[in-house]
């Protein structure tokens, strides 16, 4: 909760940046335009997160982190380099193709990286593999985005009129909106797989390798912007990058699937669960069965079935740590707790 209060502060600081710079009608403006590309991206996000939900505070700490303390990184650096120039060479100011397509790139990486870095560092139990890493990355790109269309939007309004606002609705809200999504996908893919290797020190440097490719992703997609043919680069990198990435994307999640279902048959074979309860709890026609069962009870048990659904999801989860984990006495720990959670879960819904 401490860092969802620092992650929230930095965003105030953020938003009263935002009024002073845009003013407040122009600000509103902007933040609704902005509410677009965030719906799209968080329903894409919701679906990856579907089979195994991470907690809520952790996605409401990705997106504030990245919404709000990023951002204001980003800013800050920016504002030192812009001192530092105009120190070192009064009159002048930074080169734009120079911090378009390296300042931002490695700045705004990092700083969205580093969110992602952070929920690994304290909240391992909830960060089994690629998926996880993804979610997360996608969360904190999210709200990087966010902060950052309003900022465009409210610029392209004040400088441009409706015009101009309109051109670059269009490109960074249709044409774009999972731009960032995909830079930062790349670290927490990464840092997701550190994490199923087993964790420990040797997570960074999957998380160094996973920002290499974010911020090369973020160098060609403003260099195509800043000095090649944008529509034709889009079409021919950019599009092919996205649809490859909805292929990782759909194959993670069905490995998530068998994992699931592998890692809870070993729990059956030791009597913990049923066959029918693996195949109702590791399938997902199984898991809507499951579900439309609990809505026709009187009163319905929906709540109840979700949370078994979940638990035992975490249970194999946890079960698939324990083959590579580092502390093995902490996810033994948390196998136990779940172990202790699916049995009342069972005897609730059965009650």
């Amino acid at each position: 909760m401490t860092g969802i209060a620092v992650a929230g502060l930095a965003g105030l600081l953020v938003l009263a940046y935002l009024v002073t710079g845009l003013g407040v009608s122009t600000l509103v403006i902007g933040t609704l335009l902005a509410l677009v590309p965030l719906a799209v991206v968080l329903l894409a996000v919701g679906w990856v997160d579907r089979w195994e939900p991470e907690p809520r505070w952790a996605l409401w700490f990705a997106f504030l982190w990245g919404a709000g303390a990023s951002v204001a990184i980003a800013l800050i650096i920016d504002l030192g380099v812009q001192l530092a120039v105009a120190f070192a060479v009064p009159g002048s100011g930074p080169d734009e193709a120079f911090q378009a397509v390296v300042q931002a790139p490695i700045v705004e990486e990092v700083a969205k990286g580093v969110g992602v870095l952070l929920i690994y560092a304290f909240s391992r139990s909830h960060f089994d593999g690629p998926v996880d890493g993804l979610v997360y990355a996608a969360t904190v790109a999210a709200g990087f985005a966010f902060t950052e269309n309003i900022l465009y939007f409210g610029a392209a309004l004040a400088e441009g009129g409706a015009g101009e606002l309109g051109s670059t609705f269009v490109v960074r809200g249709l044409f774009s909106p999972f731009a960032h999504v995909l830079f930062t996908a790349c670290t927490g893919l990464l840092i997701g797989v550190g994490a199923r290797r087993g964790g420990g020190a040797g997570v960074i440097g999957w998380f160094l390798l996973g920002l290499g490719g974010a911020v090369a992703l973020h160098a060609l997609w403003n260099g195509s912007l800043a000095f090649a043919d944008a529509i034709g680069l889009y079409f021919t990198v950019q599009v092919p990058i996205f649809v490859g990435a909805i292929l990782l994307t759909v194959f993670l999640r069905r490995q998530e699937v068998r994992t699931t279902r592998a890692r809870l048959a070993e729990y059956g074979a030791a009597g913990w669960f049923s066959p029918a309860e693996v195949e109702m709890l590791a399938t997902p026609a199984g898991r809507r069965q499951a579900k439309q069962w609990a809505a026709a009870q009187v009163p319905p048990r929906t709540a109840l079935m979700r949370k078994f659904i979940r638990d035992a999801t975490h249970l194999a989860f946890t079960r698939q740590r324990l083959l590579h984990e580092v502390d093995v006495r902490r996810a033994a720990a948390d196998e136990r707790a779940l172990l202790t959670a699916v049995a009342a879960d069972r005897a609730a819904l059965m009650r």
